[in-house]
């Protein structure tokens, strides 16, 4: 992607690079994820996506970035990317959207293939682990790679493990999992690296719903631990 030339200030607004001919990528990732950058992010899909005269046709929240379509036949990316950075200067991250989601989880079992390990690897027993990872509230920061699947953030430094250097061919739809600093929950089975602590039911996607994805950026999640299963 080629960086365009916003003649901004280092820190006061994102880098913005042209992602092929229809769409802009705004970025705010300078380092560790931040929570407040996102928010902020979120306040301006909100508002690109509701004001009359955008000249955007879509938006995609990413993890400290956003990706934000138009139509080139109409407007040049300089003036897409002049509207996008002046929404940014006067946006503040104003309350945090979403809703609370509690997601009901059977820890360990068969398909809970990493717990024993994590948990070693963490130097706590399995009780602890599972309670340090039921008792925080986790923040949905956006929808990707999968249908309904949710990043998490939140989830305590000293659970955080590096994703598997071989992903598993399968891992079994509502699977909670865990990579990197961040947390999920698998919608459907499919191959992942991430690590598998326990099971849920909830269905985290559904087509035929009037909103498909359960969970959507902003939203708050509890995982309430129904059990632990040797």
């Amino acid at each position: 992607m080629n960086s365009l030339n916003n003649n901004a200030s280092p820190g006061v607004l994102p880098a913005v690079h042209s992602a092929g001919s229809s769409a802009l990528l705004v970025d705010v990732a300078d380092g560790p994820f931040n929570l407040e950058q996102q928010r902020k992010l979120w306040a301006l899909a909100a508002h690109l996506d509701a004001e009359p005269d955008s000249l955007v046709t879509e938006v995609v929240v990413g993890v400290n970035n956003l990706l934000v379509l138009f139509d080139p036949l109409r407007h040049h990316p300089q003036q897409v990317q002049e509207q996008v950075l002046q929404r940014w200067l006067t946006l503040g991250a104003g309350s945090a959207p979403g809703k609370d989601i509690d997601i009901p989880v059977l820890y360990g079992g068969p398909g809970a293939l990493d717990l024993k390990w994590l948990a070693d690897s963490a130097g706590l027993d399995i009780e602890e682990w599972v309670q340090r990872h039921s008792r925080v509230t986790y923040q949905v920061a956006c929808i990707g790679s999968m249908p309904g699947f949710a990043y998490l953030v939140g989830l305590p430094a000293e659970l955080a493990q590096p994703r598997r250097s071989n992903p598993r061919p399968s891992i079994a739809k509502g699977s909670v999992i865990i990579g990197g600093a961040q947390a999920g929950v698998m919608p459907c089975t499919a191959p992942s690296g991430w690590h598998a602590v326990g099971i849920t039911d909830i269905e985290l996607f559904d087509a035929w719903r009037e909103q498909p994805c359960l969970l959507v950026p902003g939203d708050r999640v509890r995982f309430v631990a129904t059990g632990i299963q040797a």
